[in-house]
């Protein structure tokens, strides 16, 4: 049995490695956003850890999650410190802090997080609280629930001590006035080299599989939309005995 799970973790890291960055190829540029152990970095086996997300602004969540685990942290704890960079930064416009707000005026953040043993948790149609990942892991620590939404949401961020934060920028608001000014159509766009969110996977140096998802939603959507990318199995799924996806970002 042992060594059929070593032939699976083989499989999983040559197509993370492999497929990513042939697959996805050098047309975009994605093969960047796949860290991988260096030889003679440290002792690790069949290329292990291995860290992927999607976008340009992966590349600094993807180097935070490897951080983490160089430290010896947890791959749940990389995934999640992983995407907390780029929720924190207000120059991202489709996640987190910087995230461009609904109709009404208002960002409502998603996220969701998956462990190796498939416990998951989830937050939708969240205000006011930075990281929203760290909010859908307390939710799977924390309660016998897979997701919370909107305002209940938020009270329980509040009662695990995450902190109220206006997460309009300055930016964020003037886009949405500009938006306003052209008439307030809801026309959503995207092209290959800058949209969407971030969906972020992780294997560690035993082949144990997290992954993490968060997002701001479609800029100026209808009040109280939710995506995809909160959603297990549709935004992202984790299987440790076989591989993990993000669908979304």
């Amino acid at each position: 049995m042992q060594k059929k799970k070593s032939g699976r973790r083989k499989f999983i890291v040559q197509t993370f490695i492999g497929g990513m960055a042939a697959g996805l190829g050098c047309k975009y540029g994605f093969a960047n956003h796949v860290l991988a152990a260096q030889p003679g970095a440290a002792k690790t086996t069949s290329g292990l850890p291995v860290v992927l997300s999607t976008w340009s602004h992966g590349i600094p969540a993807n180097q935070a999650a490897m951080d983490v685990l160089a430290a010896g942290g947890s791959v749940l704890d990389a995934v999640e410190q992983g995407v907390r960079v780029p929720e924190a930064d207000p120059a991202i416009e489709s996640v987190g802090y910087g995230g461009l707000p609904d109709a009404s005026g208002e960002v409502t953040l998603d996220a969701c997080i998956m462990a190796p043993n498939g416990d998951a948790g989830a937050v939708a149609y969240l205000k006011n609280i930075m990281h929203p990942i760290s909010v859908a892991r307390s939710v799977m620590e924390k309660t016998p629930h897979v997701m919370l939404c909107g305002d209940s949401a938020y009270k329980f961020a509040l009662d695990q001590g995450f902190e109220h934060t206006n997460l309009l920028t300055e930016n964020a608001r003037q886009k949405y006035q500009e938006w306003q000014a052209s008439g307030s159509t809801y026309a959503p766009h995207a092209n290959w080299e800058n949209h969407d969110t971030i969906g972020l996977l992780a294997i560690d140096k035993n082949g144990d599989i997290a992954g993490a998802c968060t997002t701001s939603g479609m800029a100026f959507k209808h009040p109280g939309r939710i995506g995809d990318s909160p959603i297990i199995g549709a935004g992202l799924f984790v299987d440790n005995e076989i591989g993990g996806a993000t669908a979304t970002g």
